[in-house]
């Protein structure tokens, strides 16, 4: 066991080392998140009223579509170095390997939204900052699904010359339950008539899907880089 987190701490500590040299990720994921949510801005927000209801819609929109583009370009550098080839063949446990990558995409995630949420919460005058153990909540819960499976997907077509057609194709259909739950908790949290009940609903529902996820990629991760 211990050997299993040195392993899952040695990958993710490359990766940050990586990622902060180079700042390639950080700043494209960034850039592509804020463009989102400026173009709905834009486009929806008349004379100083946003649309009801469309913060919470708009904010995971962002969040998916940034996460999409994270994981492409991701798993794209580690292809052309052939790290992740040398990372399976090492003699470690290949799920450690999952997990750090897991990790490093959720911590990838979350930095992104901490400037996501005040700038959805500035234009479309939301009150996202009323309940924030519960936003972090559902925040936490729904990009550590959506990045569960993207993570394993990213990792599977890491050698195929189409993956940044296949992967949204792949991601998209299997994390429409993250994405529906994401948004209706965030909604439901908005709402002034809204119950604490319903958001604590679908938090748990987020966290069973992650438990799902999680325990599906972990099994199924050896297997699939194998073949």
């Amino acid at each position: 066991m211990r050997s299993f987190f040195r392993v899952v701490w040695l990958v993710l500590r490359k990766d940050m080392t990586v990622e902060v040299r180079s700042f390639e990720i950080i700043s494209t994921t960034l850039f592509f998140a804020v463009s989102v949510v400026l173009f709905f801005a834009f486009a929806l927000v008349k004379e100083g009223q946003p649309p009801g209801d469309a913060a919470a819609g708009i904010l995971w929109i962002a969040i998916a579509f940034a996460g999409t583009l994270a994981l492409g370009r991701t798993f794209e550098r580690e292809g052309k170095s052939e790290t992740l080839r040398a990372l399976l063949l090492a003699p470690c446990d290949r799920p450690a390997i999952y997990v750090a990558k897991l990790l490093g995409m959720v911590g990838l995630l979350m930095g992104a939204e901490l400037i996501l949420v005040p700038l959805v919460a500035l234009f479309f005058q939301a009150q996202l900052l009323a309940h924030p153990f519960w936003l972090g909540a559902l925040l936490v819960s729904g990009t550590l699904g959506y990045a569960a499976v993207g993570t394993l997907f990213a990792a599977m077509l890491v050698r195929a010359r189409s993956r940044d057609v296949l992967l949204p194709i792949l991601l998209y259909p299997i994390t429409i339950p993250v994405i529906i739950a994401g948004v209706r908790g965030t909604a439901t949290l908005l709402d002034p008539a809204g119950e604490i009940a319903m958001v604590r609903f679908w938090t748990m529902l987020l966290v069973t899907f992650d438990a799902v996820f999680v325990a599906l990629a972990l099994w199924t991760f050896e297997t699939l880089m194998t073949d």
